[in-house]
């Protein structure tokens, strides 16, 4: 994984243009998917599958800096040790990201990686300032990744699988001291446990 920090200001991945790159950025890229019906991307077999992705290659190997989009994730800190995330769903349906061939309807796993981080975190400051008698009035989490799709299409070798990096801000209406608000910080980082998990790594298996 790469390295989760922490902001209090966003920090945007750029192209060689100087130009931030959009967290829906990949949005752009789902009109290339019009040509195709709904049934018919419903029921994609492999050359389906290859033609969708065939001309994101192509652009990817092309541009390689039209391949970085950043996810975004953001929850509602709320009562009772909890954090809200919008998902859009009840039931979440999982499926390509429109920068790998995907249409945008459902779920991308990367965000959902990114809400799990944002509630995880949430959840773990809501309960740190709890113990420590810390008062807040609501506020946000905020997590963003940077992915380059060359990777995970393997367009280009020395591209990463994964999220270069994951920038991870709370940003809570709280009168905390500077002291204290740091407090809850380094404490946030201690026990979230993705936080934690995307930070050191784990032990990680795949059988069939």
């Amino acid at each position: 994984m790469g390295n989760t920090t922490r902001s209090r200001e966003p920090q945007c991945a750029h192209r060689d243009d100087g130009n931030p790159v959009a967290a829906d950025s990949g949005n752009k890229l789902a009109v290339a998917l019009l040509r195709f019906t709904e049934d018919e991307i419903a029921m994609l077999d492999r050359d389906r599958l290859r033609a969708l992705q065939a001309p994101l290659k192509e652009r990817y190997s092309l541009d390689p800096s039209s391949a970085l989009v950043t996810l975004r994730a953001e929850g509602a800190l709320g009562e009772n040790v909890t954090c809200s995330i919008a998902t859009g769903r009840t039931l979440i349906e999982a499926g390509l990201h429109p920068a790998t061939g995907g249409t945008g309807l459902a779920a991308c796993s990367g965000d959902m990686l990114l809400q799990a981080l944002v509630a995880c975190a949430g959840v773990t400051f809501s309960a740190v300032a709890t113990a420590l008698g810390i008062e807040f009035h609501g506020g946000r989490v905020i997590a963003e990744g940077d992915l380059d799709f060359r990777g995970t299409l393997a367009v280009a070798k020395d591209a990463p699988v994964g999220f270069q990096q994951i920038r991870l801000r709370i940003l809570a209406d709280t009168n905390a001291t500077a002291d204290e608000q740091e407090k809850l910080l380094q404490l946030t980082e201690r026990y979230c446990v993705v936080y934690q998990t995307l930070r050191n790594g784990a032990q990680i298996s795949l059988s069939l």
